[in-house]
């Protein structure tokens, strides 16, 4: 396992501010109990571990298929539906949205391969991940990856807790399947827009891997 570089800068911060609150607690105020030194101290290890387990990725053996579509993030599928895509296709498209829990793998990859035609932020709310606008209505950021005459839309929603998007995608870019497309910090929601007719392997409710999953056959 390997933390990742957009968690350096978040990491380093909570252990100085843990480590200050730390020291005014306990060894700055000497008339608190030695017990709440140490509940203090315990809990702030608790938490420096839950923020460094938000940056982790953990070894994988990638799933490469190149007639397959692979989940771009880890999480539970929770909208499987037709869906009328005004920001790009502007025609109907089968949603398959993928909710990131603060305990799932952040990290958000390419679900195929090919080239980069579309890559576009949008600014928005931060409902709920599930609340059905926040696909529309949240800060998001969208791509599309186009292989042969297959376009696909893969969109990064941010959520209530969910605060930064990172996108790596540029237009032209050569996009290979499993490679990072980018980061949502502290989890929220990938959908995925694909061709009418496509075969999912997937169902509603699964849990699924980011990179391993099979979502559906092109």
């Amino acid at each position: 396992m390997t933390i990742h570089k957009e968690g350096y800068a978040t990491i380093a911060i909570t252990a100085i501010v843990l480590t200050a609150l730390n020291f005014v607690a306990c060894w700055a105020c000497p008339t608190i109990g030695h017990w709440f030194c140490w509940l203090f101290l315990f809990l702030s290890v608790v938490l420096f571990l839950f923020i460094v387990s938000f940056f982790r990725i953990p070894a994988r053996q990638l799933t490469i298929q190149d007639n397959c579509i692979i989940a771009p993030a880890d999480g539970k599928v929770v909208v499987i539906e037709e869906t009328f895509d005004n920001e790009y296709f502007k025609e109907k498209r089968l949603q398959v949205s993928i909710f990131m829990s603060p305990a799932n793998v952040h990290v958000n990859r390419y679900p195929l391969s090919g080239e980069i035609v579309y890559n576009q932020y949008h600014k928005g709310k931060y409902l709920v991940a599930w609340n059905p606008k926040s696909s529309t209505e949240n800060e998001r950021h969208s791509a599309v990856i186009k292989k042969g005459t297959t376009e696909v839309l893969v969109k990064q929603i941010a959520g209530a807790l969910a605060k930064r998007i990172v996108n790596y995608a540029t237009i032209g870019q050569q996009a290979k399947q499993g490679e990072e497309l980018g980061f949502i910090k502290f989890g929220s929601r990938v959908d995925l827009l694909l061709p009418l007719g496509t075969q999912l392997q997937v169902g509603l409710n699964q849990v699924v891997q980011g990179g391993v999953t099979v979502i559906a056959t092109l």
